[in-house]
């Protein structure tokens, strides 16, 4: 019997690649990347106002106090949108706003609060030079051109869609979304159409199918619902067959040693190739995977009438890269190899290093090491140890 991560490393090494293709940005949500992603630029692409308010020299500003004001020329304003047509010199500041690129001579941004406006909004009064050097956003403070973003196997949500429109990558080269088939069996399991006899405590109800396609569905996986199937040979094969056409098989149920637990039986007779039956864990020894027409199959036994999965190290863990298994990572985004310097940081050069974008934490994987790795193959990363993701 193999323990949780012998399975977990056999179920890894016959888990392939999903085809990719290139999608529009829109319609990538929950598809997992199949390429790195570099910057064509830098991000902000100019240095810019972190605020409203003036842009002047630091060495202008920084001897303002209550007591000795400094008042200043105004030579121009630049509202977001637009450029700024004149340098400043000494005695000199540009009316400036929030995301408004810097004029030339200007290194720090003046606080709105901080002045006293003129009436003829010709000069200002600087009030405290405590923002000398500060409120900018220097050019390539977020991405660096030609710095890695987004690594091969990240999966794209909400953030990374932001990431990658940042620098006008329009469409993705993604995997396909996989098609995923899942099953229940049992003659005491019923949908919820039959809610009387479940009440009743007749019945029980196939929580499992709504957990199963609820999870499928917020991967961004396409969920074909085979139904339910009873504890018969004949229906299970009925069943199966409608999964035809699906890259991946869940079942549940139907696993362990009892009389009426056929379903090894009959994937056995439709041609599946059983990789494993069981596994050396309690609560949870009962989980099968195998390949079923070329396609990966998996099961794992319930307790029923429960409202959730047997918990476990080894849940649905079909599509996680493991480094024992396919070897590290190569791809590191610019963040990971110098992560002092990912929060407006800068290097010798005057520009500062991209970030890599925020790491996505998934609800229930149980597989400690397994996110680190996860969605390389193509796979949806369904399940992650909380706070234990990385990319």
């Amino acid at each position: 019997m193999l323990t949780p991560t012998e399975a977990a490393r056999t179920i890894l090494e016959h888990v392939a690649p999903l085809p990719a293709s290139r999608r529009p940005l829109r319609e990538v949500l929950d598809r997992v990347l199949a390429e790195d992603v570099t910057s064509p630029i830098d991000l902000p692409a100019w240095d810019n106002s972190a605020m409203d308010g003036y842009a002047a020299r630091a060495a202008d500003v920084e001897p303002a106090r209550p007591e000795r004001k400094v008042t200043l020329e105004i030579v121009e304003t630049v509202p977001a949108g637009r450029f700024p047509t004149k340098p400043i010199g000494p005695g000199q500041v540009t009316r400036i706003f929030t995301g408004a690129p810097l004029p030339a001579g200007a290194d720090t941004v003046v606080r709105q609060e901080d002045t006293e406006a003129d009436p003829t909004g010709r000069h200002v009064t600087v009030v405290t030079g405590r923002d000398a050097g500060k409120n900018v956003r220097y050019r390539g403070e977020d991405i660096r051109k030609a710095a890695v973003v987004l690594c091969a196997g990240t999966p794209l949500g909400p953030a990374q869609l932001g990431v990658l429109a940042s620098i006008a990558h329009a469409a993705p080269l993604v995997h396909d979304a996989p098609r995923v088939a899942f099953m229940g069996s049992g003659d005491e399991i019923v949908d919820l159409d039959r809610a009387d006899e479940i009440l009743a405590g007749r019945k029980v109800a196939t929580s499992n199918s709504y957990t199963l396609q609820a999870l499928i569905r917020r991967t961004g996986a396409i969920p074909v619902d085979l139904g339910l199937a009873r504890d018969t040979k004949e229906s299970l094969r009925e069943h199966l067959a409608g999964a035809r056409g699906a890259d991946l098989l869940v079942t549940t149920a139907g696993v362990s040693v009892g009389e009426h637990d056929f379903v090894r039986d009959v994937l056995t007779e439709l041609g599946a190739e059983i990789k494993l039956w069981r596994i050396a864990m309690r609560p949870g020894a009962p989980v099968g995977f195998g390949l079923l027409d070329g396609k990966p199959w998996m099961e794992r036994g319930r307790g029923r009438g429960r409202g959730r999965h047997a918990d476990g190290p080894l849940d649905w863990p079909a599509g996680f890269r493991h480094p024992d298994v396919h070897g590290p990572r190569q791809c590191v985004t610019d963040c990971a190899r110098r992560p002092a310097a990912c929060r407006g940081g800068r290097d010798p050069s005057g520009v500062a290093p991209g970030r890599s974008a925020p790491r996505r934490r998934g609800p229930l994987l149980r597989w400690p090491y397994a996110q680190a790795w996860a969605a390389r193959c193509g796979w949806p990363a369904w399940l992650c140890w909380r706070g234990a993701c990385t990319s």
